[in-house]
């Protein structure tokens, strides 16, 4: 992790996540350097972009590190993606002089039944789920109000607009994820396809927060060549965007899954408090900084201090299996 000072509890404030953002972009792109040219083998790079922030910032590194002209920004719209994705990725890729290439993904999902079988397990829970209906799944419940488990809820949205929700069983969960997780592993694919066509590398986007705590999919998102802003909490990330001056619409824009139709922030969806609230927590949890002490620099009690921590810690342990290698048999006599 970088930071100025991470060492003492007498230092500890809301500056302890600031870091040197043009020193971290010079390391950063040294390594991306050594790491693709010389131990990959490969001339340049891939990143999926979707016109959130931390695509942005690793497409922006990778030009700065690579050049302009050895980097392809792909963009991989489905039926449920938000417009504003294509449409704020093609903004940066052309702020940056980087050749962008759009793949819709809907023919490979429909292929692989991804919609349908989504909506199998949707329509048991709501009969009435077909065209002109939304879905999203959601963590009801904000850590700092009251300790609450992460249960994840089904909210369906008629085309009246009327919303309804309730909580999702497990059996009618795990079809719903196995099913959009499609999604992301149809993203890896094509990210692949035109990696090797050029002899580049896939360059993965996804940052501490999504890589310690599991919001990512085995062999999907998860599944690239190098994770250049994995070490970087989400509020690093943005102190880099600053610095890189990207476009602000995409710097104020918030973190969004852009996997179901209705919309879902990440907040909602997955981490249940905001980042500049948990990367400070996090940080002072692993610093060893009393709850007392970090609740007084945020404003927090002791016991929502605890809550995040404990959440932080759930998940880490979760979602452990998503990090491992695959797992060999040994040898026998070993």
């Amino acid at each position: 992790m970088t930071t100025q000072d991470n060492s003492a509890s007498a230092g500890f404030d809301r500056s302890a996540l600031r870091i040197d953002a043009a020193g971290e972009l010079e390391r950063i792109s040294g390594h991306l350097r050594q790491q693709v040219h010389h131990q990959l083998k490969r001339k340049g790079a891939v990143v999926g972009i979707s016109g959130g922030l931390d695509s942005s910032v690793v497409l922006t590194i990778c030009a700065r590190a690579f050049g302009a002209e050895r980097v392809v920004g792909l963009i991989m719209p489905e039926d449920d993606s938000s417009p504003d994705s294509a449409r704020l990725a093609r903004l940066v890729a052309e702020h940056l002089g980087v050749a962008h290439v759009a793949e819709s993904i809907t023919p490979a999902l429909e292929g692989f039944g991804c919609y349908r079988r989504r909506d199998e397990a949707i329509k048991r829970l709501y009969p009435e789920f077909g065209p002109g209906w939304k879905a999203k799944i959601s963590i009801p419940g904000n850590l700092l109000e009251k300790d609450t488990l992460s249960v994840f809820h089904l909210t369906v949205i008629g085309p009246d607009g009327q919303s309804f929700s309730r909580r999702l069983p497990p059996d009618e969960y795990y079809q719903v994820v196995a099913a959009s997780n499609f999604k992301q592993r149809s993203r890896m694919a094509m990210l692949y396809y035109h990696a090797e066509l050029r002899h580049y590398a896939v360059v993965g986007t996804g940052n501490r927060n999504e890589h310690a705590l599991g919001f990512f999919v085995k062999h999907g998102d998860g599944g690239v060549d190098v994770q250049p802003i994995a070490h970087l909490f989400k509020s690093q990330v943005y102190q880099l965007a600053d610095y890189l001056d990207l476009p602000e619409e995409i710097r104020s824009r918030t973190p969004t899954t852009d996997t179901y139709s209705a919309g879902s922030s990440q907040e909602e969806f997955f981490f249940r408090v905001p980042f500049e609230i948990l990367d400070l927590v996090w940080l002072g949890q692993e610093l060893g900084i009393p709850a007392a002490e970090i609740g007084e620099v945020l404003g927090l009690t002791d016991e929502q201090v605890d809550r995040v921590v404990a959440d932080i810690l759930r998940k880490k342990k979760a979602t452990a299996y998503l990090r491992m290698s695959p797992l060999f048999i040994p040898e026998a006599g070993d």
